[in-house]
């Protein structure tokens, strides 16, 4: 497989792929051959090239799936290419595009588009539980999703699609759920240390909403997102207070790249390796 986007998330995702038993890097893409990423491929003896997407083009016949790490906008240029190919792309910007795909809900159905989106980090982080709130409802008139990421997490790409991403974590959430209105809140908080990443699902508590089943729902789906996100974990299960109904995640980094509270990036690279891993085992 090749990675395109040598960034944040794109090293990050590198340092898991080369953990996976599953899949190899045959190519590390992006624009400056001095950058940090590549310099970090380069030590694990993994291909690079300051040809970007058209590397991949060069080499497309030796390669089963691109990682797009770059931003919405180049990646919608890199998709109207890669698509011509037939090649799997796995998309971790929030373009918008294909197939909406967050592992712990529908992984299966993804593993035969040739387009799947990775939402956004906190769309893998949120989304999970708005799911669990809106199953234990008759429906929902509104949700609002709060995320707060650590400063120097969040690269210049990700800065620069803030607007992409409350459109994109918005759309998956009322693909999985059934509500009339979502609002979602990206908080970069610049704290040294950097905060764990957090993520805030909250509803109105007029909903009616079985608290029980809730609760039980939440357990489960949190057992399985650990299942592929190991960091991930409910710090404040279903409660209500104050006339909210609130559930509150962190996603702890496995530091692979940044430090262990930069989950911002493991939540998002750890998902797109749990459909890279699924696709290679069918």
């Amino acid at each position: 497989m090749a990675i395109v986007g040598t960034g944040n998330i794109g090293t990050d995702l590198l340092l898991k792929v080369i953990a996976s038993p599953m899949l190899r890097c045959d190519l590390f893409a992006g624009r400056r051959s001095e950058s940090p990423g590549m310099e970090l491929a380069r030590t694990h003896g993994v291909p690079t090239s300051v040809g970007g997407i058209d590397a991949i083009v060069d080499m497309a016949n030796d390669i089963d799936i691109v990682f797009d790490a770059t931003s919405a906008k180049n990646a919608m240029r890199h998709w109207s290419i890669i698509e011509h190919l037939g090649l799997p792309f796995i998309d971790l910007t929030p373009a918008n595009l294909g197939k909406i795909c967050v592992p712990a809900l529908n992984l299966d159905e993804c593993l035969n588009e040739q387009y799947v989106g990775m939402v956004t980090c906190g769309g893998q982080a949120a989304v999970p539980m708005a799911y669990c709130i809106n199953e234990a409802t008759d429906g929902l008139a509104y949700l609002e999703i709060v995320t707060a990421s650590s400063s120097a997490s969040v690269g210049p790409a990700s800065r620069a699609n803030l607007d992409e991403y409350v459109v994109t974590t918005e759309q998956a959430t009322k693909i999985f759920c059934d509500v009339e209105r979502v609002k979602t809140i990206l908080i970069i908080n610049p704290a040294e240390p950097g905060i764990v990443m957090r993520n805030s699902i909250t509803i109105s508590a007029s909903e009616s909403v079985d608290m029980e089943a809730l609760c039980a729902s939440v357990d489960t789906m949190e057992k399985q997102i650990r299942s592929y996100v190991p960091g991930y974990r409910v710090v404040v299960p279903p409660v209500s207070a104050a006339g909210r109904i609130m559930i509150t995640v962190e996603v702890e980094g496995r530091g692979d790249w940044l430090p262990r509270s930069a989950g911002n990036l493991d939540i998002i690279t750890c998902a797109a390796v749990a459909v890279a891993e699924a696709r290679a085992e069918r």
